[in-house]
Formats: C-alpha cells, sequence, structure tokens
C-alpha cells in the first residue's frame, strides 16, 4: 500500500477521494451562495462633484489592548504604548497637514487610556468609529450588545456625537438595530456594497479594506510571535510603490480605496514620511475625494439607495 503512486490507487480509495471532494466543492458552492445572498453591490458608482475616486484613511487604534489580549510579551506591550503616546499624534498631524480628513476606529477602552489623542482628533474633524470595546466581538449575544453600547457610550462622550460606524465582527443586524449604519471590515468586494440580512432586507453599508492596503502586514516584527523567518519588515519604498499601484488602479476604473493603518505600526517617523509622499502624490491628481468613512458611507445612501428586492422567507 505504501509504494502506491497516485495514479495506482486503489478503487477505493478513489472512490472515497471523489466523494470527499465532491462534498468539499459542495460546501464551497453552499458558502458562495450564502455569501452572494447576503450582499448587494453598487453598480456604476459615482463620487460627488465628479470626483473620480473615494480615498477613507483609516486608522486602527488598538494600542497596547490587542497585544495584552494575546498576552504577548513587554516587548509587544511597549509597541502598542507606542501608538498611543506618539503613533496617533504623528498621524494626526500628518492628515491635518494635508487637510485630509480620517476615520479613527478605536476600541472602547482606549477612551480610558489615551482621551487627549482621541479629543485631539475629533477637534480636527476626524471621526470616531467602532473597533469594539477589547478589541474582541463575545460569543454570547448579551455581552456581545453590551460590548457594542459601551464603546458607544466611551466615543458619544469624548466626540459629544454617537458613533454611525464600526470596524469589527459584530452582528451586522445587532449594528443596525443600535443605529450603525456602515462597518469596514470584510472584504468580499472591492468597493461599497449593502449587507443584507437572512430576509434580504439592507443592514449596513460595507466599505471594504484588503490586507494588501494595511500597514500591519507589511511592518510587524514579531507579529503574533511568529518566527525570525516569517518576519513583516518591508522596505517603505516597496510599500509606497504597491500602495501606489492599487490606487492608480482604482483611479482607473473611478473606484473607492480604504488605506488601513495602525498607530503602533505607521506611527514611526520613516513609515509616517512615507504616507506623506504618497498622500502628496495622490494629490497630483485631479479628482480625489478624501473623506471619512461616514461621509463615504452617507453618500452611498443618498445618491445609491439599496435596492427593494422581495424579502426572503
Amino acid at each position: 500500500m505504501t509504494g502506491l503512486s497516485c495514479g495506482q490507487l486503489l478503487p477505493e480509495q478513489g472512490r472515497a477521494m471523489t466523494e470527499r471532494l465532491r462534498e468539499a466543492l459542495a460546501e464551497l458552492k453552499s458558502t458562495a451562495h450564502n455569501a452572494a445572498a447576503h450582499a448587494q453591490s453598487i453598480e456604476r458608482i459615482t463620487w460627488p462633484n465628479g470626483a473620480r475616486i473615494a480615498v477613507n484613511f483609516t486608522a486602527d487604534f488598538d494600542a497596547m489592548l490587542l497585544r495584552r489580549l494575546n498576552n504577548e510579551p513587554p516587548m509587544q506591550l511597549a509597541k502598542g504604548e507606542f501608538g498611543g503616546r506618539v503613533g496617533i499624534w504623528r498621524l494626526i498631524e500628518l492628515f491635518d497637514s494635508h487637510r485630509i480628513k480620517a476615520t479613527v476606529f478605536t476600541v472602547g477602552r482606549i477612551c480610558e487610556l489615551y482621551p487627549q489623542a482621541l479629543k485631539a482628533a475629533v477637534a480636527s474633524g476626524h471621526e470616531l468609529a467602532d473597533h469594539m470595546w477589547e478589541h474582541r466581538v463575545p460569543k454570547q449575544p448579551e455581552l456581545e450588545r453590551d460590548h457594542l453600547l459601551k464603546t458607544r457610550v466611551a466615543l458619544e462622550k469624548i466626540s459629544g456625537r454617537r458613533p454611525v460606524g464600526s470596524r469589527s465582527l459584530h452582528t451586522p443586524t445587532l449594528l443596525r438595530d443600535e443605529g450603525y449604519i456602515y462597518n469596514s471590515h470584510g472584504a468580499p468586494s472591492h468597493g461599497p456594497h449593502y449587507v443584507l440580512d437572512d430576509k434580504g432586507a439592507p443592514c449596513l453599508i460595507e466599505l471594504p479594506f484588503h490586507y494588501a492596503i494595511d500597514d500591519a502586514m507589511f511592518f510587524s516584527f514579531a507579529w503574533y510571535a511568529s518566527k525570525n523567518g516569517e518576519q513583516r519588515l518591508s522596505d517603505t519604498d516597496r510599500v509606497f510603490d504597491l500602495w501606489w499601484a492599487a490606487f492608480q488602479q482604482q483611479y482607473r476604473q473611478g473606484g473607492y480605496l480604504n488605506i488601513c493603518l495602525h498607530p503602533f505600526v505607521s506611527g514611526r517617523a520613516l513609515r509616517v514620511a512615507m504616507l506623506d509622499r504618497l498622500i502628496a502624490r495622490m494629490k497630483t491628481l485631479p479628482g480625489v475625494w478624501f473623506a471619512t468613512c461616514e461621509e463615504v458611507a452617507r453618500h452611498c445612501l443618498e445618491k445609491h439607495p439599496p435596492e427593494v428586492r422581495a424579502a426572503r422567507s
């Protein structure tokens, strides 16, 4: 038996492999069908004032909370703390210098740790949005709701207004019921689209980002206790070229780009300088709309409302 090649499998083994493959394909088809049933694309999207592209600069402000939840060593905690003490201030200064508004997805407990940084972001006109209470979504429905409400209260206390957006795995219907209009977490499409509930009714606008446009995928040493051969320390010029190419591709298509940053990652001086060059180069082209996620979501709701479909039974 051990000496058989793939072409010499016994008939019983071949039938078993065929059946497993058939089951795997059926599962993939079911997953694809379910995903399609819960999404509604926005065809031929347009932007305000004839803009060719909408660009969201977003910052996931989780600081050391993610590191603590993962029980990572002190060196990793220090990285997170750098994001709260230094990185977030550098990003705010960068955005303000270019007069663009960003969205800061904020973990609820960050409001207790770094309130002055968040108040500075609000004073500059940046949006505060939900990024979970402790950078996780509890599995228990009541505890999930409790976490979402606590984050909302904390953000509202800082900004003076209720958040309307989230970057999380919170249940879409829960977000909708609590007054949220968008989520920015999934990536089933390259552009804004509607997330539908089980009856086919629209829940939220999804503003997708992809990990290819996420700084943590390029600049994170010892990410999740990874081994030396698995480190993510890229040259800033390489990342600049990749992100500029992504921008150009969407610009040609009249599309959308959501750039995901982390203060403890992109708040380093060399990376801030790279972002400065990237934004400056984007601004050399006409028709670039730098907006908050809320602005993009409200534009979609007003100009590209969801299609009304018959409710699914």
